[in-house]
């Protein structure tokens, strides 16, 4: 298996915008008019200013104010150009947000496409669908609106800090004081403590996301036991850690700095007005200083504006990091490698030679040093203790996971050697949990060969004992599968799966727990197709049930990982060994019947 790593030394934005290709260049466009749009904001406030100032002068005589008019056309000429410049800078950005979101999600779609088949036991479908699609949209907001607001905002600062200046130097630092606690206030907010909340915050998400679809599917069993959301304790446990986890960062670590944060944002006038009250005395111009101080209380009202966009944009960027970091994640599961000089196997034999295989995050080995041979054309059976490594060794065979120590060889390659899409069309498997999609039956069987014409899944289907499935079916083949359509038994869905495995006429099947939801009448159903299936074919087989395999060509005995013993059903019995004791079980159960107790 390759396991791709992404580099993650550049910032979150900049990996974001990687996923923008050639629209990054509309995100830094959209920024520029965004911040322009900001300056040019500024606009009417240095128009009133001129207002005041012209009024002020002329005072008593309002009439000699003569170019009051050209002042309000100017301002209103600044508003418009604002707006304009800044719906441009957002069709920009939205652009590049729409298409990274986009491009994010088809990469890892594509990544997963081509994940070994193994990653998916161990990554549950709820947790993947937050990160393809969950995370995915929660970067569209950072970059279609926290950037260019962002951009804004610095423009917003920097103007901001010229006009505090511009005018009166001492009134300036009035307004400038509530902004720097107010940054002090946020920066204790969003820095250490902050960051490993957003963290843990989006794990909780997606551990509870995971735990929502689990209890969804799980919904018929709650009913049936007359159970609520609270017996089941994944699920519930997952709504009250992110509950605790949202309370206890809003009320024990952001109540106090954000408030304080609030009061001094939104309450400038308690620094502006006492500096103006104790400045006032000393001024020889006091018209100019009014005019001055009316300046900076009207431009106050934008402060909380812009620092309240600041603080989003630090939430925004905690957010997308840990949301990038998560699809990151997703783009580095391990894909089937593919050798760079494929070799084409000689025949249809299956060979585990000293093969070894741990799972990851576990110190013992699910196989330990396997070693068994399936002959062209011949059926042999894995069977063995519940945990022996039966289904571990099958999956092996189509690379779901590739062995750490040994070789698994089909027609004499080693299956790592192969070119998987070869692999893939040599290899025919039967799921233990079988999945059907939501289409009609006749293109759910066909999803083993597309190309397949309708009378070519016709006969798969009759040659898997399907008929008298299709036949209780309102539209036959035609019959969807699902909430509005066909719901069929799981023998009969096992039926389905062997017509799959039919048709699509691979050289080796790989049946694992062929019989395992069946019932005795579609047991028998389900042999007859396995009958035809096995016709000419490379089997091996897992079951349970031993009678479904006391007529292979040869039965293996996994147990704890290790090949116990092999040989046909006739001489494991002989040999007396874990087989034997297997067998007699099996019969004893076979034989068990209720009676009923006469009662005196």
């Amino acid at each position: 298996m390759e396991k791709d790593v992404s580099p993650k030394k550049k910032g979150a934005v900049a990996r974001l915008l990687d996923f923008a290709g050639p629209r990054k260049a509309l995100t830094y466009l959209g920024c520029a008019l965004s911040a322009a749009s900001m300056l040019a904001g500024f606009g009417p406030y240095v128009c009133i200013w001129l207002v005041a100032r012209d009024l002020i002068a002329a005072a008593p005589d309002w009439s000699a104010a003569t170019g009051i008019a050209a002042y309000g056309w100017w301002a209103l000429a600044f508003g418009a150009l604002s707006i304009a410049l800044y719906f441009a800078g957002l069709m920009c950005t939205h652009l590049a947000a729409f298409r990274c979101a986009s491009n994010m999600r088809k990469r890892a779609v594509e990544r997963l496409m081509h994940a070994s088949l193994g990653y998916f036991d161990s990554h549950a479908s709820g947790a993947l669908r937050r990160v393809v699609d969950g995370c995915a949209a929660e970067t569209e907001g950072l970059l279609a609106h926290k950037l260019p607001d962002t951009a804004g905002s610095i423009a917003m600062v920097v103007g901001m800090l010229a006009l505090f200046f511009a005018f009166d130097w001492r009134l300036g630092l009035a307004c400038l004081a509530p902004v720097v606690l107010s940054v002090c206030c946020m920066a204790r907010m969003m820095s250490g403590r902050g960051m490993e909340f957003m963290s843990r915050y989006m794990e909780s998400l997606v551990k509870m996301n995971k735990a929502g679809t689990e209890y969804v599917r799980g919904i018929p069993v709650v009913k049936v036991f007359q159970q609520t959301v609270y017996s089941f304790k994944a699920f519930h446990d997952a709504i009250r850690e992110f509950t605790v986890l949202a309370q206890d960062y809003a009320i024990k670590w952001c109540q106090v700095p954000q408030s304080l944060s609030l009061t001094f944002i939104n309450g400038v006038a308690l620094f502006l007005v006492p500096t103006a009250i104790l400045l006032a005395p000393g001024e020889g111009d006091f018209g100019s200083f009014l005019a001055n101080f009316a300046f900076y209380a009207i431009f106050s009202a934008v402060i909380p504006t812009a620092m309240t966009r600041v603080m989003f944009m630090s939430e925004a960027a905690q957010s997308a990091a840990d949301a990038i970091t998560r699809v990151e994640d997703v783009l580095a599961a391990p894909v089937i490698s593919a050798p760079e000089h494929p070799k084409a196997p000689d025949g249809n034999s299956v060979v585990f030679d000293d093969v070894s295989f741990t799972y990851e995050g576990t110190d013992a080995p699910a196989l330990s040093h396997v070693s068994f041979e399936v002959p062209a054309g011949a059926t042999v059976a894995l069977v063995g203790p519940s945990g022996g490594g039966k289904t571990t060794a099958a999956s092996l065979v189509p690379r779901f996971w590739d062995a750490d120590g040994g070789r698994v060889l089909v027609g004499g390659v080693d299956v790592r050697e192969m070119d998987p899409h070869d692999l893939m069309d040599r290899v025919a498997f039967v799921f233990q949990a079988n999945r059907l999609f939501k289409q009609t039956i006749l293109e759910n069987v066909r999803a083993a060969r597309p190309d397949a014409t309708r009378g070519e899944v016709m006969a798969a289907l009759r040659a898997a004992q399907c008929d008298d499935v299709v036949a209780k079916l309102p539209n036959g083949v035609d019959t969807p599968y699902g909430a509005c359509g066909a719901h069929l038994s799981g023998g009969e869905v096992q039926r389905l799966m062997l017509a799959r495995a039919i048709l699509k006429d691979a050289d080796v099947v790989v049946l694992d727990e062929a019989t395992a939801f069946a019932d005795p009448e579609n047991e028998a159903l389900i042999q007859k197709a396995f009958a035809e299936l096995a016709r000419g074919r490379t089997v091996l087989m897992i079951a349970h049930r031993l009678s479904t395999v006391r007529n292979a060509d040869r039965i293996v005995v996994l147990d704890e990982g290790r090949v116990a013993e092999q040989g046909t059903h006739d001489e494991l019995l002989a040999a007396g060994g874990l087989y034997e004791r297997m067998w007699s079980d099996y019969q004893k159960a076979a034989d068990w019947k209720i009676t009923s107790a006469e009662v005196a």
